[in-house]
């Protein structure tokens, strides 16, 4: 089940068979990257960024008036360290793939995001917020905090996503798993 933010709608057409844009409809083209739990990637050049979500999020950022963007994928919500493997962690991802943005040329003022994943695979123990819920958590105050709007989420639910973005376009695609 997809978590309705305000002024989200219902993701429009389908693109191919399972999978729902979450954007332009326009069909991908570019290099492809995969990203693993941990990845952060951006760019200024066409590429198709693809990953697997079952409660770990990936947050997509995307200059469309400078075709910058990027997509992050993090594994847990907080980590009281840094170093080497800061990026499995919400905070330190949702950083670098901001600045990894910014570096690239995009302007802040119009960048725009869109959030995936945070399942709730397995129950979480009585009282207790799920794993999934805790990453949409970070996510969701840092792009609050970063003045970045949340143009588009499918969040929550007990199925895992693979989504699909265009960083020419902007395009996204997500088909629940």
């Amino acid at each position: 089940m997809a978590d309705a933010a305000a002024g989200d709608g219902p993701l429009p057409r389908s693109v191919a068979p399972g999978l729902r844009a979450a954007g332009p409809g326009v069909p991908p083209s570019g290099r492809s990257v995969y990203l693993q739990p941990g990845d952060v990637f951006a760019s200024d050049r066409p590429a198709v960024v693809s990953t697997i979500l079952g409660s770990c999020v990936s947050v997509v950022l995307w200059d469309p008036a400078r075709s910058v963007g990027g997509a992050n994928h993090f594994l847990l919500s907080h980590w009281p360290k840094s170093g080497e493997g800061a990026c499995r962690f919400g905070g330190p991802a949702m950083e670098t793939l901001l600045a990894k943005v910014l570096a690239l040329g995009g302007d802040r003022l119009s960048l725009t995001a869109r959030l995936f994943g945070g399942a709730s695979l397995f129950a979480a123990p009585p009282g207790r917020v799920s794993i999934g819920e805790q990453n949409v958590g970070v996510a969701t105050r840092f792009l609050e905090e970063a003045r970045i709007p949340v143009l588009g989420r499918e969040t929550g639910g007990t199925r895992g996503r693979k989504v699909v973005f265009d960083t020419a376009s902007g395009g996204i695609w997500v088909k629940t798993l």
